[in-house]
């Protein structure tokens, strides 16, 4: 019957996979060229390496193995491919590489850059084939004022062509300004670049350094980044997306080196800002927030959580620890913007969560309650539901959980709540409400041979009666 409403799990088991290799340009010989393999040995080597875990994303694991071989021959290393990695291939897979106990990583291909502090690392970004003079031309068209002020951002796989456009354009447009790729690493982070742009020529002392998203570049003095307008270099995808909802007060332009195009953004900031909005007033509405993890290496990301955890707890007093809810799914930026009161929505967006921390940019630090006023509460209307809501403010005895008064009673091997708190009254209606000890009550027994096979078909199921009346043991 299974077999009506999907595959048969037995002939996707045994299905034959032809792969066909995407990077063909490896096959005529450049094979070493496009993945810097002399870089890479050189900076195994150097630091004598013995374990080391290459990352690829799916389109080069074609190559992956022969990658390997070529390295393992040129270091005497042990090496480890990383090809299924836990959230995104432009994420280093710190956690998967700390599996093997590997002393470095190996980044392939695109890259968020997002900061790492647990092994060292280098990024090969790779080659993709862009031609230069018809960027340029392309840059021409959309700028033809050779005193706009613009400042030129690029996907990493770009990197290796943009000294040659800086060539081409900089003598033209005094105003222009080519970002630097640089990585923010306490391990030493360090990227394989032929043909990148020189810090020299960026940073001044009289100019203001910006530095985001791996990306860092200088705007002159008095001005901002609102008076600039951006011209990217890359497909339509997540990267670009990111950069126009941070700087959405810019002109966004781009040009796309697969089709050798360029345009002028039109996509609708304002509407995109507005859904964001639409999602702080639901997790205002909330009585109940899970946390949801989605990194494991970024820098950080345990610090944003306990500080995440600070804030629902003084704005809501309810706090749920869990990623299983089918429910709308805010950023800490928005968070912060529906339970702190300091901070107020002027149509800035923070996507980096490290600027919302002590210290960061965009740091807003969350109003301590007075003494008198703790326990009163504060109405505020719901713009979804039009409804009324009631904050109250909480003292950091009941955050810290030394008051008694939001504590659970267990009575008759059932949960009661001893006050009314959302998140408890939440769980204490709930069918299953996780594992039960129950310590001293369930006998000893010995070990015994569990299942085999998979889940969808055991071995032992569908043999007959006889086996199907016995009962089965879990393994």
């Amino acid at each position: 019957m299974t077999d009506v409403f999907s595959s048969s799990s037995e002939a996707v088991l045994q299905r034959p996979v032809s792969v066909s290799f995407l990077r063909t340009d490896s096959h005529a010989g450049n094979l070493v060229q496009l993945y810097q393999i002399a870089e890479t040995c050189h900076f195994i080597t150097n630091n004598q390496f013995k374990k080391v875990a290459l990352q690829f994303p799916d389109e080069f694991l074609p190559d992956a193995v022969r990658v390997s071989v070529e390295i393992e021959k040129e270091t005497n290393a042990k090496t480890f491919i990383l090809g299924d990695t836990s959230y995104g291939s432009c994420c280093v897979d710190e956690v998967a590489a700390e599996h093997v106990r590997a002393d470095c990583i190996v980044h392939y291909g695109p890259s968020c850059l997002s900061p790492c502090r647990r092994l060292p690392l280098l990024y090969v970004f790779g080659k993709r084939p862009i031609d230069v003079q018809q960027c340029a031309a392309a840059f021409k068209e959309l700028y033809p004022d050779c005193q706009s002020h613009v400042i030129i951002l690029y996907d990493v796989t770009y990197s290796h062509a943009i000294g040659d456009l800086r060539t081409l354009l900089c003598e033209i447009y005094p105003n222009v300004v080519v970002s630097l790729l640089k990585t923010d690493h306490s391990c030493g982070a360090k990227l394989v670049q032929d043909s990148c742009v020189d810090s020299d020529h960026i940073e001044s002392q009289d100019d203001r350094v910006i530095f985001k998203f791996g990306r860092q570049f200088s705007v002159k003095a008095g001005q901002s980044v609102d008076n600039y307008s951006m011209f990217y270099i890359g497909q339509e995808g997540l990267t670009l997306t990111n950069f126009m909802m941070t700087w959405n007060h810019c002109a966004f332009s781009s040009f796309n080196p697969e089709t050798h195009t360029g345009r002028v953004e039109s996509v609708k900031i304002n509407k995109a800002l507005m859904k964001r909005y639409y999602a702080i007033e639901r997790a205002k509405d909330a009585s109940v927030v899970g946390i949801l993890v989605g990194t494991l290496g970024v820098a950080n990301y345990l610090t944003i959580i306990e500080q995440l955890k600070d804030i629902i707890h003084k704005a809501e007093n309810s706090l749920l620890d869990s990623s299983e809810f089918y429910k709308p799914v805010v950023t800490p930026f928005e968070m912060e913007l529906g339970c702190n009161k300091h901070r107020e929505w002027t149509g800035e967006y923070v996507t980096d969560f490290r600027d919302l921390l002590p210290g960061g940019s965009s740091h807003v630090g969350f109003p301590e309650p007075d003494q008198s006023a703790i326990g009163e509460e504060t109405t505020d209307v719901s713009l979804i539901t039009g409804a009324l809501r009631t904050c109250s403010t909480t003292s950091s005895e009941i955050i810290n959980g030394t008051s008694e008064s939001s504590s659970l009673v267990p009575r008759n091997q059932t949960l009661t709540v001893a006050n009314t708190n959302t998140a408890a009254s939440f769980l204490s209606g709930r069918s299953w409400q996780g594992l039960e000890p129950k310590l001293g009550q369930t006998p000893v027994v010995k070990a015994v041979a569990g299942r085999r096979g998979i889940a969808i078909a055991y071995e032992e199921e569908g043999v007959g009666n006889k086996d199907a009346s016995t009962p089965l043991q879990k393994s």
